[in-house]
This record gives structure tokens, C-alpha cells and sequence, in this order.
């Protein structure tokens, strides 16, 4: 295997894999601001990013 390969396989999983973790990282922004609004508001919306998370993965798995 050559190292230019090991490169392109690398970028092809980076790729596959930014998107979600682009939402993640929304996700937490988001819920991060609304906590400097009101902390139990920011839990509030953390835990429904959380369950909102889950059902899209349980869905994904049928």
C-alpha cells in the first residue's frame, strides 16, 4: 500500500464522517447558548438534542 492511498482513504473517512459531526457540534453550540440564557433551559434542550439523537439512530437501524 502506498502512502498516497493511505491519504485518500483517510480524507474518504474524514468526509464520511463530517457531517455528523458538524450536527454534534451544533447541537452543543446551540445548547450552550440557550444555558447562558437559563441554565435549566440549556438541560432542557441538551436532553432533547439527546432523544431526538437516539430515535434518529433507532430509525436508521430498521
Amino acid at each position: 500500500m502506498k502512502i498516497t492511498d493511505l491519504f485518500v482513504r483517510t480524507g474518504n473517512a474524514i468526509a464520511a464522517q463530517a457531517p455528523d459531526a458538524l450536527m454534534v457540534a451544533g447541537a452543543g453550540a446551540v445548547s450552550y447558548g440557550v444555558y447562558l440564557v437559563s441554565v435549566p433551559a440549556g438541560y432542557i434542550v441538551a436532553g432533547a438534542f439527546l432523544l431526538v439523537g437516539g430515535w434518529l439512530l433507532a430509525q436508521g437501524s430498521r
